[in-house]
């Protein structure tokens, strides 16, 4: 074997079974560096030289809008505004079939996009309002599906702490990456909601028995949670991704003004006492040095993989294969697809993207078209049974009366419909990047 070849088993065979029998993401890689440091930087000085580049992996002023943006979620649920703008939303479409499951896609979507954590979202809305729905007559499949459903979706669309965290460490531009994911994400949004629709009119009683059918007004006090609590909400959303947009600020200032409007937000309804602020701020620093810690051993891991030969060993075996660009970018999907059934998000991106980025610039791929890409399979392998990461996360919140198969077949459309937009975005890529061409 060449030497390239046996330090890319040593540093990715090694990680990734380090990883799969259940340490730590950021131990796994620092314990892989130290060894591969050792071994291919000449002892005592590449260790030396992977203290300083762990040090400059983490001062990047590019990692800057991670913890503002954890903070900002941090705020929502501390504050109590997130269950406000859930209570809001279930009023405003109170008519419409299977109004609590539209409501979980809504507020999924908009918190874990926030704090940028899929499990966690899941394992709280799975323990807040699964119970709610099954009481209230919904059958199990149609209460859990939207609640793991919230994955496919979290990432794309903007603010999220792991497209941040993914443009940093693939060198693909965060503020195009932010916007790229606008457009494919509300398409799939829509896409979960009118699926609901359609399966609880067609079936009413797997939907709270039907109460309610689609067009009915809302009266006017229903309306006053809309105008109190989830508008005000929503313009969080509307300054971050506004600023972005129109080029007035960089994400880095783009995040703090989203922490400030949030914060400002919660003064305004004197929710924000120093019990919730103290709170928001521990589980923002908990968070941000958890990924910091990661990024730090995600540099270096790429570093020495490109040290040792093993990357420009990999791209050029890969490309000497005489296989087209779309077969390549088609094989990179599926082994995203695959490891997302097993890992966590980070570690997947860890895993894959000090091979896969030189392999973009290689042959030239969109790194946008790319990037929106690489986030739809990240979610989508965490949904497919049988050990998809969300389904074991809601089996463990889930009452006794929902069982594995219950929690498989609700799964099986929203699957669908993401393989539908992967594969819409891979022939069009205009879908990921239109928007961020339209801006400039």
């Amino acid at each position: 074997m060449s030497g390239w070849g046996l330090a890319a088993w040593l540093m990715l065979g090694g990680s990734t079974v380090l990883l799969f029998i259940g340490m730590p993401v950021a131990l796994t890689f620092i314990t892989i560096n130290i060894i591969g440091a050792g071994l291919y930087m000449g002892g005592e000085p590449g260790l030396m030289q992977l203290a300083r580049s762990s040090v400059s992996s983490v001062t990047a002023f590019s990692l800057t809008p991670i913890p503002l943006f954890v903070l900002m979620g941090e705020i929502l649920f501390h504050t109590g505004l997130a269950l406000k703008v859930i209570e809001g939303v279930e009023r405003l479409i109170k008519h419409v079939p299977g109004r609590l499951a539209v409501v979980a896609v809504v507020a999924g979507t908009v918190f874990s996009a926030i704090s940028g954590s899929t499990i966690a979202t899941t394992a709280m809305l799975g323990s807040l309002m699964l119970p709610i729905m099954l009481s209230r007559g919904y059958h199990p499949t149609i209460a859990a599906g939207p609640i793991m459903a919230i994955g496919a979706v979290d990432m794309l669309i903007p603010p999220s702490a792991l497209t941040v965290l993914l443009g940093s460490l693939s060198g693909i531009s965060i503020s195009k990456l932010l916007i790229g994911g606008v457009l494919p994400g509300v398409i799939l949004s829509v896409a979960f909601v009118l699926w609901i629709v359609i399966r609880v009119s067609i079936s009413p009683c797997a939907g709270a028995g039907g109460q309610g059918r689609c067009g009915a007004t809302p009266r006017l006090g229903a309306l006053e949670p809309v105008f109190a609590y989830v508008l005000p909400t929503l313009s969080i959303f509307g300054v971050v991704v506004g600023a972005l947009a129109a080029g007035w600020a960089t994400p880095t200032e783009c995040a703090a003004l989203g922490a400030f409007a949030t914060m400002l937000l919660a003064l305004c309804y004197r929710a924000l006492t120093w019990d919730a602020v103290l709170k928001a701020l521990k589980g923002t620093a908990g968070i941000s040095g958890m990924i910091l810690f990661i990024i730090l051993g995600a540099t270096t891991f790429a570093q020495i993989l490109s040290f040792s030969g093993a990357s420009s060993g990999l791209v050029q075996f890969i490309t000497g294969q005489g296989l087209s660009t779309n077969m390549i970018v088609v094989g990179m999907m599926l082994m995203l697809i695959f490891l997302g059934i097993f890992v966590d998000q980070v570690s997947m991106m860890m895993i894959t993207l000090p091979i896969f980025m030189p392999i973009v610039q290689a042959l030239g791929i969109d790194p946008i078209w790319f990037g929106v890409m690489f986030l739809i399979c990240m979610q989508l392998g965490l949904l497919l049974p049988p050990h998809g990461l969300l389904l074991m996360t809601m089996r463990g919140v889930a009452p006794p009366s929902v069982t594995m198969g219950h929690i498989f077949i609700a799964v099986v459309p929203y699957v669908v419909m993401s393989l539908i937009l992967l594969t819409a975005v891979f022939w069009i890529p205009q879908i990921a990047t239109w928007l961020p061409k339209l801006i400039g």
